[in-house]
């Protein structure tokens, strides 16, 4: 009994733990270029404030009119909590990486 108890817990508190991180939104770069995700909001890499496609594990949006690649389709997958693969168009993929706060 002790035993089944214990591996539950251990369970549980690695769910917990992997489902805190496990999610697309927040900051990420690529050399000096960065994007924002909030949910269905994205702060572009030309500072446009619009609403994209948005699920825990992806983002898909329009370059606006005004960025360079205006009217490309970008889509993005969360590969793992530091990285995100994003395609542009007919693009190869890049990877970017979550933005690390300067001290």
């Amino acid at each position: 009994m002790r035993r089944v108890l214990v591996v539950g817990c251990i369970v549980l508190v690695a769910g917990v733990c992997s489902a805190r991180a496990d999610a697309i939104d927040g900051q990420w770069c690529l050399g000096s270029s960065h994007f924002a995700i909030n949910g269905p909001n994205i702060r572009t890499p030309g500072g446009n404030e619009i609403i994209g496609k948005y699920d825990r594990h992806g983002f898909e949006y329009v370059v606006p009119p005004n960025e360079e690649g205006a009217g490309t389709k970008i889509a993005m997958v969360l590969l793992n909590e530091e990285t995100v693969r994003l395609t542009r168009g007919d693009s190869p993929p890049e990877t970017w990486k979550r933005c690390k706060p300067v001290s």
